[in-house]
């Protein structure tokens, strides 16, 4: 992110050229990103103010959305369903997030499929996200930490590293 360039003035002073910055990247984070909302309720609103309607309210803490657009300090989320809202940055937290999907799902003690299963997660049952490598990924669900296939939880994107 561009802050401010130095420049010389021709009388050898110094002049600091004005700070710009683009509203709709102001995070200067890619888009889009997976993120967590960080407290109990949310309100999704349909433009990027607290002036526009609410249209639906999310009460699902730590529950994984995706940023799809930014405009100022607000976010264009995306919930796993394709719901979509603005909410205020204050209510996102960058820790990453899944969502289990589909049906119960195996948490394994280790990323392969023939290793021991330590717990079974409930479609809808919230976790974190710890790291990922290639198809499989460490979580924490509800105390059970362990590895699951990347595509059994909503919560990244195919391919992504995370450490």
């Amino acid at each position: 992110m561009l802050m401010g360039v130095g420049l010389v003035a021709a009388g050898g002073g110094t002049a600091l050229a004005a700070e710009s910055k683009d509203p709709t990247h102001a995070s200067g984070l890619p888009i889009p990103r997976f993120v967590t909302v960080r407290v109990g309720e949310v309100n999704l609103r349909s433009g990027p103010n607290g002036s526009y309607p609410i249209e639906w309210v999310f009460r699902r803490k730590d529950m994984p959305v995706e940023i799809i657009q930014e405009f100022d300090t607000w976010r264009r989320i995306r919930d796993w369903e394709g719901a979509e809202g603005w909410v205020h940055q204050s209510a996102l937290s960058g820790r990453r997030g899944v969502l289990i999907v589909g049906q119960t799902r195996p948490i394994h003690e280790a990323p392969r499929g023939d290793s021991a299963v330590v717990a079974r997660a409930e479609p809808g049952v919230i976790g974190s996200l710890k790291k990922c490598r290639e198809d499989w990924c460490e979580v924490d669900v509800k105390g059970y930490r362990g590895w699951m296939k990347r595509a059994d939880f909503w919560g990244t994107y195919a391919g992504e590293k995370i450490e």
